[in-house]
């Protein structure tokens, strides 16, 4: 099973990389590869076209390729919430939670999370055009095995860009480099209201493999949860993970990462958080009209979140 993200080097979709890099797939029985293609859009339209069998993103994102959610699901939420912040400049007079200090900057944001943040500006009463923000592409990411995060933070320290909106992972290293602050974390209540529920981290696969391979896709839910599991009992396997897959700065960051990040590794998909993400898609016209719970997620799933076995 090959299951792509379209950023490697992250806390966003760690436990992903992480079942792969501890086993917990194959304790499954399932053969199964996590690599990056991005962005998130191209991931989704491989998914359609059948050139992988999952992709782990922000959930949102399965609506660019599959419009009204038609034939597509969500099977297990990897992480919650919506997972980029905002960092600017450092030398930048920017005070934590000033939104509008983003007015007349360039800042490097990827497709598909761009969308999260042009709804965090709108509904700030900031308007792209007449406060002449520039939304770019991060120099570099179109490159084969580039790193969002880790780019955004280079681009920011050689002022290629004035800031970013990323993972935790590309936030950090550009605090410790002293070249960035992070002025917006959504996830942890900044911003306006909701926008830390516009979407979250889940495995998305096909209705058509769901059918197929049931048995492959539970082993793929099962994994992640007893992943997640593992890293909330022990974070510093992370550093493990980070050791194998990410450039060694970032590795020697990851564990302590993860470990901010526990209240999030968890499985569960709620009611609310499908609710407030078709809210959200349906206020950027990637959706039509109401979608039910069972639309969007494939139920058969969900005992396994908690049971796991």
């Amino acid at each position: 099973m090959l299951i792509a993200v379209p950023d490697l080097v992250t806390n966003s979709y760690f436990p992903a990389l992480a079942a792969e890099e501890l086993g917990f797939f194959k304790a499954q029985g399932l053969e199964a590869h996590v690599d990056l293609l991005s962005p998130a859009l191209r991931a989704m339209a491989a998914l359609r076209d059948g050139h992988v069998q999952g992709v782990v993103t922000g959930v949102h994102t399965t609506l660019t390729a599959f419009p009204e959610w038609k034939g597509a699901k969500a099977v297990v939420a990897v992480a919650q919430g919506t997972p980029w912040l905002l960092v600017l400049r450092a030398d930048l007079p920017a005070a934590r939670g000033d939104v509008a200090a983003i007015r007349g900057l360039r800042i490097g944001a990827a497709p598909g999370p761009d969308l999260a943040l042009r709804r965090v500006l709108v509904e700030s009463g900031i308007d792209v055009e007449r406060d002449r923000i520039q939304l770019v592409r991060v120099p570099g990411t179109e490159h084969p095995g580039a790193s969002f995060g880790i780019l955004a933070a280079a681009a920011l320290e050689s002022s290629q860009l004035d800031g970013f909106w990323a993972n935790a992972l590309g936030s950090e290293t550009a605090v410790r480099r002293g070249v960035g602050r992070i002025v917006l974390d959504v996830r942890r209540g900044e911003g306006p209201p909701g926008a830390g529920r516009y979407t979250f981290s889940a495995l998305i696969t096909t209705e058509a493999l769901i059918e197929r391979e049931a048995d492959r896709v539970g082993a793929a839910v099962r994994a992640i949860v007893a992943t997640q599991r593992a890293l909330r009992a022990d974070p510093t396997q992370a550093a493990e993970v980070g050791r194998k897959r990410f450039p060694p700065a970032a590795a020697e960051m990851i564990a302590g990462l993860v470990a901010r990040d526990l209240p999030f590794y968890d499985p569960v998909i709620g009611e609310d958080a499908v609710d407030a993400t078709n809210e959200f898609a349906r206020a950027l016209g990637l959706l039509s009209g109401p979608a039910s719970y069972e639309h969007v997620v494939d139920v058969r799933f969900r005992p396994l979140w908690t049971d796991g076995s």
